[in-house]
């Protein structure tokens, strides 16, 4: 910049040395060594160091809570599978005492005489005898029957009766 004396005209003119250093600083700030100015102080499409700083911190926070959002499912699907487990045990320990009863069963001396006497490897005087699948009941005066039976008294009962009798115990008009 050129300042112009208060007295004359442009014959007596000087460089300000103020405007010189300002305008030297402006150069070096604004300009490359080839001449050309940067743009490194200008922001960009509204973009700042701030903005960037906010965004990425933003970026992260978003980050946080999905990350601690998986986690809460896993814990969750990790707390249904042991709720899964507890139940499966339970489940299994009913069935072991189940089948440890069925072992005492099996395992007592009648139990295994009376599958052997099926088998055939009963005693020498026992017969061994099995219904058909579609045999029809036997009669009231079959030989063994309970109608046969020295003093006892006939009567006659259908198979429905004889279940429901069998469930549900005998009728009051059954009983003696």
């Amino acid at each position: 910049m050129v300042r112009r004396s208060p007295s004359g005209p442009a014959a007596s003119e000087r460089p300000d040395p103020a405007a010189e250093s300002n305008a030297t600083d402006d150069a070096s700030v604004g300009a490359r060594p080839d001449g050309i100015p940067a743009l490194d102080g200008l922001p960009i499409a509204g973009i700042t160091r701030r903005r960037v700083a906010f965004l990425l911190a933003a970026i992260v926070s978003v980050w946080i809570v999905i990350v601690f959002v998986r986690q809460v499912g896993d814990a969750a699907a990790a707390n249904s599978r042991a709720d899964q487990m507890a139940a499966d045990n339970q489940a299994r320990a009913a069935q072991v005492a189940a089948l440890q009863r069925e072992l005492a069963v099996v395992t007592r001396p009648e139990y295994i005489a009376q599958q052997a006497r099926g088998a055939g490897l009963g005693s020498p005087n026992e017969r061994r005898f099995s219904l058909a699948p579609g045999a029809p009941p036997l009669s009231a005066d079959a030989p063994g029957s309970a109608a046969a039976r020295l003093g006892e008294q006939s009567k006659t009962e259908t198979p429905l009766d004889a279940w429901l009798s069998l469930l549900f115990g005998p009728t009051p008009a059954s009983q003696p």
